[in-house]
């Protein structure tokens, strides 16, 4: 037996997911994060209800796609990501535990910026997410990426 109203309210969820992934994913493409792939996630959510979604998945799909790729290329991408993600959960410490007020702070201490857990834990759990999607990349990708560089280099041999 069905509840009436059963699928407006499933198709209103998925939209609302569908564009918190897009908002999340164009914010985390300029701050730390995996912004395509939530960007991606995202499209692939709205794609369920929108017919201009779903004919916009394959480029986000393959962008992402494509980045996940670049981000496992090569050593130094790898160790440059996990500094970066070691800095970003170091952050998120120091947060966590407070930020001191400078000696140089010119203005009252109620202006400096306010510790405490809940951004700290963001920012770790901010961390976390991208340890995992590296781990994924690499586990995943780095052949794609390296099968790729050897048919460029075949390709550049044979011209």
């Amino acid at each position: 037996m069905r509840v009436p109203g059963t699928n407006a309210l499933k198709s209103i969820a998925l939209q609302v997911v569908g564009w918190a992934l897009v908002l999340a994913g164009i914010a985390a493409l300029v701050l730390p994060g995996p912004g395509l792939l939530a960007l991606f996630a995202g499209m692939a959510v709205l794609a369920t209800q929108y017919e201009w979604a779903e004919q916009r998945l394959e480029p986000v799909k393959k962008a992402a796609l494509r980045t996940a790729a670049d981000s496992v290329a090569n050593p130094l991408r790898i160790a440059m990501s996990v500094v970066g993600i070691a800095a970003l959960m170091a952050t998120g410490v120091v947060w966590g535990v407070g930020t001191p007020v400078p000696s140089w702070w010119p203005v009252d201490d109620a202006w400096w910026l306010k510790g405490g857990w809940g951004v700290g834990a963001s920012l770790i759990v901010s961390g976390l997410i991208a340890a995992a999607t590296v781990v994924y990349s690499y586990l995943n990708f780095r052949e794609i990426k390296q099968e790729e560089e050897r048919e460029d280099r075949a390709e550049q041999l044979g011209r």
